[in-house]
């Protein structure tokens, strides 16, 4: 196999390099969108159903909802159209005819839902009406790079509306907090979380809570947002109930969603120079056995004692057996490495006389022998729990290590383009100060704190009225 751009000198390469070598994704004829191959789609299939069952634990039902948006729909809601205008794809013609009306391709589907719910909602006895719905986006990025930033992604959006302020937050908030658990129990990936200043929040929104996780580039990547849209999308779309006194009321609105940008995320956060390391949870591929050997005779008993070994662990573990004869147990070793397998197995003809097997684990590198009859479903659970474990501990540690409070502009760009990472700095609460610092540095506020600001803003000197986070971003 070609060797991967080094991670340290050619990031977006070694990025680029992962993906192909990986077998994830290939570009498709279309400009900007990809196609997502097996092995990639995988990841994709195990992340949503994971995430589904705890969708659903939210006492949220799934639906699905029509691609077009009518323009006059999409209209309806201000604020909501003019911050997504630009990224969306209009259809004017269809069966060889000009449309009477133009259809919008969904940038994202609160319009469309919330003419429908104002169709399902009359009483309060209707709320809270929690939907769900795993789909495909289009928005017109102008610069794309796969998984992270396609014009075509899949993804999932909650829907909700609720009776009042209080049971929207609270919504808002358990939203968050399935996504911090299922990033760190299933994807191994330590976040920051918080909510976004004003002029960075969701087109319409009240406010926007937001998931940062920390790539090994130095740059943030938003994994996951809520957000409480208050009642401006009930008033735009005549959603109305009537409360328990018969008064009629406008339900508050959240929506909340992830997407394949995840399966970027997980790459950039947890991938090395050998390619990606994918935490247990996730991996289509827990354990893959490699028989080695030279002879039939040799192949026949090691094959079979690898059989074994699959039959055995396979009934709570993911367990493949490479088998292939046309390739060298060393291309074998690289591949599943570039692949992220987290526990190869290693099987020849003196490992059979030792009655043992060589297990190398992939997130630190190790090799060591482990008796045969010491390999049991519960003996590789604990070690795939391990290994989840230190890739969230390793991650954690970059994080933290990569993470600086600042108080002096200087000290700010130093820190930028320096370390990078994340950088907590006091503002001034205004959008010409987080602008004046995104011309200078490239950096932008990914969440505010709550700790009580200190300090002066580094670009207006005026005292802060926040302290926010900021990086570099995809």
């Amino acid at each position: 196999m070609p060797r991967l751009a080094d991670q340290q000198k050619d990031f977006p390469q070694w990025y680029l390099d992962v993906i192909a070598q990986a077998d994830l994704a290939e570009y498709a004829d279309v400009k900007g969108c990809i196609i997502f191959k097996p092995y990639g789609y995988a990841l994709w299939e195990n992340m949503q159903r994971d995430l589904d069952r705890r969708i659903k634990a939210l006492d949220v039902q799934n639906a699905y909802f029509p691609l077009f948006i009518p323009a006059s729909l999409l209209a309806k809601e201000k604020a909501h159209i003019e911050g997504f205008a630009p990224e969306c794809a209009v259809v004017t013609e269809g069966g060889g005819k000009k449309l009477a009306e133009p259809l919008y391709v969904r940038p994202t589907s609160e319009t469309i839902i919330y003419a429908t719910f104002a169709k399902w909602i009359a009483s309060h006895r209707d709320l809270p009406l929690k939907i769900n719905q795993w789909a495909n986006i289009v928005r017109w990025e102008m610069r794309t790079r796969p998984f992270l930033r396609t014009l075509e992604f899949l993804w999932q959006e909650g829907h909700t509306a609720h009776a009042t302020k209080e049971d929207a937050d609270a919504m808002a908030e358990a939203a968050l907090q399935m996504y911090v658990d299922f990033d760190r129990d299933f994807l191994a990936l330590p976040i920051v979380t918080g909510k976004k200043p004003d002029h960075e929040r969701f087109a319409g929104a009240y406010y926007t809570l937001t998931t940062e996780a920390l790539a090994k580039d130095g740059k943030a990547i938003q994994a996951g947002t809520s957000h409480n849209l208050g009642q401006g999308f009930s008033e735009a779309y005549d959603v109305s109930f009537l409360d328990a006194e018969g008064k009629a009321q406008r339900p508050w609105m959240t929506s909340w969603g992830v997407s394949t940008r995840l399966i970027g995320t997980v790459i950039v956060v947890h991938g090395d120079e050998k390619g990606l390391r994918l935490p247990p949870p996730l991996a289509p591929i827990q354990v893959v056995i490699v028989p080695i050997y030279k002879s039939d005779t040799e192949r026949d008993a090691v094959l079979g004692e690898a059989r074994k070994l699959q039959e055995s662990l396979g009934k709570t573990v993911r367990v493949k057996v490479d088998d292939r004869a046309e390739k060298s147990p060393g291309y074998k070793f690289n591949e599943w490495e570039v692949k992220g397998v987290p526990i190869r197995l290693e099987l020849g003809p003196k490992d059979l006389e030792k009655k043992q097997v060589v297990v190398v684990r992939r997130d630190i590198g190790t090799k060591s022998p482990l008796p045969l009859d010491a390999c049991s479903p519960a003996a590789f659970e604990a070690l795939l729990a391990d290994i989840h474990r230190t890739l969230y501990e390793q991650a954690k540690a970059y994080m933290d290590e990569h993470t600086t409070t600042v108080e002096t502009l200087d000290a700010f760009k130093e820190t930028i383009d320096g370390k990078g990472g994340f950088v907590w700095a006091p503002w001034d609460g205004t959008v010409a100060s987080a602008e004046a610092i995104k011309a200078q540095t490239k950096a932008t506020i990914r969440l505010l704190g709550e700790q009580k600001a200190t300090g002066k803003d580094l670009v207006s000197g005026a005292p802060a009225t926040a302290t926010a986070l900021f990086a570099k971003a995809y």
